[in-house]
């Protein structure tokens, strides 16, 4: 039903029509007019303007003589043809060809082929011209559709690119040569490899130091001077600019002799390890042999420390600190950091956080805290019960979680990793102040909040003032909030949510947060992305009634799930085990020590500055 049918009479009519159309006409009806004859390269009657390009690998002076070579080559060469005039000799050296990124030369020959200057570019060979396989092929198709189009003769391999058979040839030769790149960096890198596992570094010149006849750096004691001069201005706490005003006034030379200087010269000496005595190998790398763009190594490759290579020109104590002082300075901090950990009182262990200082990580906060309650009581374990007569006895009760309760009074914070921001009962709990300082427990997984002042350095401002009404303001916290994440295990794509309480003793008071209790908000985009991911069903995953916070879905920690809170004793004698209300120890207001660990502590500042009159006075003498 619905189907055409033909008769068999009609299908064949049809076939025989078919078959008559294509028998053709007779030819003398038919008047041909030729095509152009295509133009023979070497036909020596065409004028052809031409341009030959060269290329050595890299500016060592004993490839100059491959560049002359090339040049007085390719000049007899063109001359031997009499209708062939040479444009221009094309050359990069010291530039790799598998990316067109830095070869001026190559990329200014292009542009005069697109400006109508050239008919034919004459090369030594493929690799010559670009290994990379899609530059090569693009580029040659790129001028052979152009009007009137460009020909790339590449002389070893005799490919003459106007040729109607020469685009398989190229394709194999271009690929070819890529990877002959690519077996080039691979041996490369397995070449460091072998070096650096050995302890054989490299040695490029470096300002305090030249090289004796072993290649072993050595102190140059007059570029030693400039060199200790940039580390104690900078501890002082000049800038670097200032430095490099400073150096350019004194005349100091650099390591290439020039006596200006810049504010990225002061830096690249004051982060360079070596002048210290050590040796950090493979702090960059390169994971893409086309485009030969370094990388920051953050783990991707081995690397190699060695110190004590050599004499140092700066303390390693000073170089610490240098150190620290560069990866806050971009977060507005002065001074040289210092990690303060609190030694008595309720806080005892608890670590201050400095808003602006980045240069502390996870295990500096662990290694500060542990020592300073080291040999302490654990009291988690102390929980007793003890009944009075006629006292109920509510063994076996739980207090429910403030969280599953739908109140607008809770004490909370909330933390992701742009920012925190604390709820308005938190601010009327601390009677409104501006600001306040932030301290963690990392063994106890607890943080703090008590008053502060604005000028104490690791002090916060938490809440904002318009019309006599506070609001909370959001704590950016780019600086330390990433080492907090990283120090409770926590995942940077989540806002976390943690209900506190407040602490309240002889007129003072102070905020405690539970971070082992933190719920965590889910924007709802990111988990219909996890369904879809993992074929999951949206409204399997996610009930209908599950409560939720700005648009987000609340997750709740696991353990959740077997209680309804905590058990009645353990929840009343909770604060115990943090210390917080132990008899006699209520002290919240001990300021924090100075924590160094293992580092050895840096100079006084008068010792800093003693060295820097002294460096001062030594320098303007000799000018």
């Amino acid at each position: 039903m619905g189907e055409t049918k033909f008769s068999g009479s009609g299908a064949d009519s049809k076939k025989s029509a078919v078959r008559l159309r294509y028998q053709g006409i007779d030819p003398d009806l038919l008047e041909v007019i030729p095509a152009k004859s295509v133009e023979d390269l070497y036909d020596d009657n065409v004028y052809r303007r031409v341009a030959v390009y060269a290329r050595v690998s890299t500016d060592d002076p004993r490839q100059t003589s491959s560049y002359e070579l090339q040049k007085n080559y390719y000049e007899d060469y063109v001359k031997h043809h009499r209708n062939w005039e040479l444009v221009h000799i094309y050359a990069d050296e010291g530039i790799s060809g598998t990316s067109r990124q830095h070869r001026d030369s190559f990329n200014q020959m292009i542009d005069d082929c697109a400006a109508g200057k050239i008919d034919i570019i004459i090369t030594k060979n493929v690799a010559r011209f670009a290994r990379y396989i899609v530059d090569c092929i693009g580029i040659v198709n790129e001028l052979k559709h152009r009007v009137p189009p460009i020909g790339v003769l590449f002389e070893n391999e005799q490919i003459y690119t106007l040729n109607p058979q020469s685009e398989m040839s190229l394709s194999f030769i271009a690929a070819m040569a890529q990877e002959e790149s690519h077996i080039k960096s691979s041996s490369m890198n397995a070449s460091y490899e072998m070096r650096f596992s050995h302890g054989i570094f490299m040695t490029p010149p470096l300002l305090g130091y030249d090289l004796d006849e072993k290649g072993e750096l050595v102190i140059n004691e007059e570029e030693a001077k400039t060199v200790r001069l940039i580390f104690f201005m900078y501890l002082y706490g000049y800038s670097t600019q200032q430095i490099s005003d400073a150096l350019t006034k004194l005349k100091r030379q650099t390591k290439r002799g020039k006596t200006e200087w810049s504010s990225g010269s002061v830096l690249g000496i004051l982060q360079n390890e070596r002048h210290c005595g050590e040796i950090l190998a493979r702090k960059t790398y390169t994971p893409n042999y086309l485009d030969h763009k370094a990388r920051k190594n953050c783990g991707e490759r081995n690397q190699y420390r060695q110190t004590g290579h050599h004499e140092a020109i700066i303390a390693p104590k000073d170089f610490v600190a240098v150190q620290r002082k560069i990866s806050n300075a971009k977060y507005g901090a002065n001074g040289i950091p210092e990690l303060h950990v609190i030694w008595k009182g309720a806080f005892k262990g608890f670590v201050i956080i400095n808003p602006r200082w980045a240069s502390f990580k996870a295990d500096d906060y662990r290694i500060a805290s542990k020592e300073a309650v080291s040999g302490d009581h654990d009291f988690s374990d102390d929980i007793t019960v003890s009944l009075q007569s006629g006292d109920p006895d509510f063994r076996g009760y739980e207090i429910a979680r403030t969280e599953f309760f739908n109140s607008s009074s809770k004490i909370s914070v909330s933390i992701s990793i742009d920012g925190m921001r604390f709820g308005m009962d938190a601010l009327q709990k601390l009677d409104y102040v501006p600001f306040v300082e932030l301290l963690v427990h990392p063994q106890l997984h607890q943080l703090a909040v008590r008053p502060s002042k604005k000028e104490i350095r690791t002090s916060v401002k938490w809440s904002t003032a318009a019309n006599e009404t506070f609001h909370p303001k959001i704590i950016t916290g780019a600086a330390f909030l990433p080492t907090l994440f990283e120090l409770f295990g926590w995942n940077t794509g989540y806002r976390y949510r943690i209900t506190g309480l407040r602490r309240k003793k002889d007129g003072e008071t102070v905020l405690l947060f539970n971070l082992d209790e933190a719920e965590i908000l889910i924007s709802a985009e990111k988990i219909k992305k996890f369904c879809e991911d993992h074929n999951l069903s949206e409204l399997e995953f996610m009930p209908a009634n599950l409560s939720g916070y700005r648009g987000k879905v609340v997750a709740y920690p696991l353990h959740w799930a077997q209680s309804f809170g905590s058990e009645f004793y353990q929840n009343m004698q909770a604060s115990v085990s943090s210390g917080i209300d132990r008899a006699g120890l209520w002290d919240v207001t001990s300021l924090g020590n100075p924590y160094y660990g293992k580092e050895p502590q840096p100079c006084s500042k008068e010792h800093i500055e003693e060295n820097l009159k002294q460096l001062l006075a030594e320098l303007q003498k000799e000018e």
